[in-house]
């Protein structure tokens, strides 16, 4: 802690202890970096000239379960603070509730919102009570980081983006009451895109407005200012990138037409927030996804196209935005080095067992008349297996009642038959021989970040049916992915395989994959930890982990070819690989590659 200071909002400028004050800051969310790697990206921050990070409180990674409060590893949010405030930064904190940030469910935990009638933010009380929970406990952290108490916080957000979402006057009064009643004194923002009648809908006297944009500077200002006649101009959120969905292409934009428009926005006299100074990665499966007429699954890496890449390292936009920061305040002469190749090698894949085979023991099956939702489970994400039996004479077809959320590989006494996709709108699929034990892998491939479909529920929405009929009679396994690493590997043991000792070269061959999901498992060695990228252009559609840590999701449709592991998470000596394989490995090894590889940039 330093000694306190006043931060305070002026009538055209921030102020900080009564001298105006430009906050140039950048975007970098604790919770998609790895703890252990937080101090060197804040660092890199500063050196190319931000004096202030600002970051998302993502609830639902907070608090999972209602009352399961979490502040551990990678969600210790007041050591972040902390380590932003070592290096002599300031911090913005925006706790929501509802972040979007392309991250699950907009950031509000799927407990939440099982109750078809608990009101998604808005004046609803079950809805305020919770919030008002969550909201008290991250201010527990807050309040005594503040800059009038010795910390960095100096800005505190009232929501995110509320005037594209609603106009309840009455509920951002209520989130603004319960920040000052928890001791919150800095000044309280709002964020919305400089539009009329979002600036209107999102924002209450008292609470200072900024706008979320990354071109058209001078327009997009003046509209502020004829919004909001006094006080400093903000950008809160500088869009310098953009982020990747399944499916779809690497999002870049031009380095020289990205800089231009920082150095107008600074020009104008302008504070900002570089949204993303460093993107970084969602690991697990907390990514989002956004549903306008096509359901788009965000990718595992959030790159951004950021300044520092998803791996810590600076960009070329890096160096852009530091010459332009220069022109208006003073930047560190040492510059953070470039990156350097990552260890390349290949070692084999062990392959199988089927994941039917083992899923009794990655989670609890219950019996259920009907076919239920993952929520009526009280499975908030991740992948439930369905069985049922079924006799039917001659061909038929299987049909979802109303929606795939998300993908559902459907299986016949084992036997693969074919996928239903809700990014193509399936809902049905024929069957040539509709008689066995039928077996549906559902997967969730993330909630909906934004608009209209948030909190809805997931699963075989509406029911499955058999020549028109209803299938009844189920068993549902939701799986605790958690588990799977131990499973897989034990399994590895005892089916034999061989390691990699870093040697470039192709592996012998692996035993044959089961048919359908299954799981396949590698080791390698490594002489010291250092950050992977292990290429997954072989690979089908699954789930990655390294020593126990889930890395996320890889698809072959891309655009993403490589994940992303941090050195942390990686020892000296043996390293043991787990893969949760959907659909079919073209190529049976794992490949260790020099650099990302995060697709096509066009389409």
């Amino acid at each position: 802690m330093t000694a306190p200071s006043r931060f305070a909002i002026g009538e055209t400028d921030f102020e900080l202890d009564g001298r105006p004050h430009r906050i140039i800051a950048g975007a970098l969310h604790y919770f998609r970096v790895h703890p252990n790697q937080w101090a060197d990206r804040i660092r890199k921050a500063r050196l190319m000239g931000l004096n202030t990070i600002e970051t998302y409180v993502a609830w639902n990674a907070h608090e999972p379960r209602r009352g399961e409060w979490s502040t551990e590893g990678d969600l210790d949010l007041g050591r972040f603070l902390d380590l932003v405030a070592a290096e002599g930064l300031h911090a913005i904190v925006r706790p929501g509730p509802y972040i979007c940030a392309e991250w699950d469910n907009g950031g509000l935990p799927a407990w939440l919102l099982r109750d078809a009638a608990v009101g998604v933010r808005g004046s609803e009380p079950r809805y305020l009570d919770a919030v008002g929970e969550y909201l008290r406990r991250v201010y527990s952290i807050v309040v005594p980081r503040q800059i009038d108490a010795g910390g960095p916080v100096v800005l505190v957000q009232i929501e995110n983006e509320y005037g594209a979402y609603g106009a309840d006057k009455a509920y951002l009064q209520r989130l603004v009451d319960v920040t000052r009643e928890a001791g919150i004194t800095v000044p309280l923002t709002t964020i919305d895109q400089p539009t009329p009648k979002m600036l209107a809908d999102g924002s209450l006297p008292g609470l200072h407005l900024t706008g979320s944009f990354g071109s058209r500077v001078t327009e997009r200002l003046a509209t502020l200012r004829e919004f909001q006649p006094t006080g400093p101009l903000m950008c809160m959120e500088f869009w310098c990138g953009w982020f990747d969905d399944w499916g779809s292409h690497h999002h870049t934009t031009d380095v020289a037409s990205a800089a231009a428009e920082l150095d107008a926005l600074l020009a104008a006299g302008g504070s900002v927030n570089i949204y993303m100074f460093h993107g970084g990665t969602n690991f697990g499966l907390t990514n989002g996804a956004n549903d306008k007429g096509r359901y788009a699954p965000i990718t595992t890496s959030y790159d951004y196209d950021a300044p520092l890449d998803e791996a810590g390292h600076p960009t070329e936009k890096f160096f852009a935005f530091r010459e332009v920061i220069a022109k208006y305040r003073a930047v560190p002469d040492e510059v953070p080095p470039r990156q350097s190749a990552a260890p390349e090698l290949v070692a084999p894949l062990l392959l199988g067992p089927a994941l039917l085979d083992v899923a009794d023991r990655l989670g609890d099956g219950v019996e259920c008349e009907a076919m239920p939702s993952f929520d009526e489970l009280g499975h908030d994400g991740g992948v439930v297996v369905f069985q049922a039996t079924i006799e039917h004479d001659g061909p038929a077809t299987l049909t979802v009642g109303d929606e795939v959320r998300d993908r559902c590989w459907v299986l016949v006494d084992g036997v693969p038959v074919g996928v239903l996709s809700r990014d193509a709108h399936e809902r049905a699929i024929r069957l040539a021989d509709p008689r066995g034990r039928l077996t549906l892998v559902v997967e969730d491939q993330g909630r909906v970040n934004y608009g209209a479909r948030l909190g809805e529920p997931k699963g075989l929405i509406g029911g499955v049916h058999l020549a028109g009929r209803e299938l009844t009679g189920w068993r549902a396994t939701p799986l605790d992915l958690g588990r799977t690493p131990e499973l897989a590997s034990a399994a590895g043991r005892s089916g034999g395989g061989s390691s990699s000792t870093g040697t470039v070269g192709e592996p012998e061959a692996s035993p044959r994959a089961a048919a359908g999901p299954s799981l396949a498992t590698a080791v390698f060695d490594l002489d010291e930890p250092a950050d992977l990228f292990v290429d997954t252009a072989g690979l089908g559609k699954g789930i990655a982990w390294i020593n126990g840590f889930m890395l996320g999701r890889y698809w072959r449709r891309g655009p993403q070819r490589t994940l992303y592991v941090p050195a942390p998470v990686v020892r000296a000596g043996r390293n043991d690989v787990v893969l949760l394989e959907f659909e079919s490995i073209a190529d049976p090894v794992l490949r260790l590659v020099a650099g990302p590889e995060l697709g096509h940039t066009e389409i």
